[in-house]
């Protein structure tokens, strides 16, 4: 009884030692008798007992990392105080757990180094702007190395950039400056902008108005041309009426008459007047003439 019980339990000692499962995302180093063997994978996996054994177990998920706080000092001798997060993923199980004694330790100690590295080329208010590319090149030069440790460099980002107390606040005293300029210029092209736009508007009524006058002209000088005109074509009517009537039978008689009662007219308002002197003009008895013609005229038209 007692050897079937040390037999049950020698076989569940083996079988133990014989079955692994190996877990999602994650990779186990095999050593037999001391030397890399294999790398199992996730899943059910078998081994030699007391011969193989898991030596190294790996997760290949994203990790993050916190770096350090440590004190740069840039391009124009100031210091900084930065801290940032890596992330990497381990992508050979093998070299993770023979390319390096700790690959997590040696991975932040290159991060440290190559960031400051990189600072240091860079003026203060660069490393405030070009925060992308101190990220870039701190992944580049640290990813170079990784490789041989089976470890791949995802990306790299600054938490923070703490500059001294005094840089700070003469970073505040030129923020306040630049701002208090700013206003000044913003002001400044208003007031500007508004004298523009006041001298714009002078300019354009000017127009309106003169615009406006030249119209006026335009449409007075018209009135009058095409009142003369008229007036022109009236006179040149009545001229061509009076020509065809004299023509007619009769005619040289009438414009006699017209003639001689505009002159027995203009006498009779001479003698009106005020005046008691009255100028015969020689001539008179042409106006005799005229008048007896017309009283001819006139008896004749009764007649018939």
């Amino acid at each position: 009884m007692e050897i079937a019980l040390v037999i049950f339990i020698i076989a569940v000692i083996f079988i133990a030692q014989s079955i692994k499962v190996v877990p999602q995302q994650n990779a186990w180093v095999v050593e037999r008798l001391g030397k890399y063997h294999a790398t199992l994978t996730p899943g059910l996996s078998f081994l030699m007992p007391f011969v193989d054994r898991v030596a190294y177990k790996h997760l290949l998920k994203e990790i993050p990392l916190d770096i350090a706080s440590q004190v740069c000092i840039t391009r124009d001798n100031t210091q900084l105080q930065v801290d940032g997060i890596l992330y990497f993923q381990v992508t050979d199980a093998m070299r993770a757990s023979y390319g390096s004694s700790n690959y997590i330790v040696a991975i932040s100690q290159l991060a440290q180094t190559s960031l400051r590295s990189v600072i240091g080329k860079l003026e203060l208010d660069k490393t405030f702007e070009e925060r992308d590319i101190i990220n870039a090149q701190v992944v580049a030069a640290i990813d170079e190395a990784a490789l041989n440790w089976g470890v791949k460099v995802l990306r790299y980002e600054i938490k923070d950039l703490t500059p001294p107390k005094e840089i700070l606040h003469a970073m505040q005293a030129q923020i306040t400056a630049e701002r208090g300029k700013r206003a000044l210029i913003a002001a400044s092209e208003g007031r500007r902008q508004e004298q523009i736009n006041i001298a714009t508007g002078e300019r354009e009524a000017f127009i309106a108005r003169s615009e406006g006058e030249k119209q006026a002209v335009i449409n007075k000088a018209q009135g009058e041309a095409q009142s003369i005109l008229a007036v022109a074509e009236a006179t040149a009517q009545a001229i061509e009426r009076i020509a065809t009537a004299i023509r007619q039978p009769g005619g040289a008689d009438a414009v006699q008459l017209k003639v001689a009662e505009r002159a027995v007219d203009a006498y009779s308002r001479v003698a009106a007047g005020a005046s008691t002197t009255l100028i015969v003009p020689s001539n008179m008895t042409e106006v005799a003439t005229l008048i007896t013609s017309a009283m001819k005229m006139v008896q004749s038209q009764k007649s018939s």
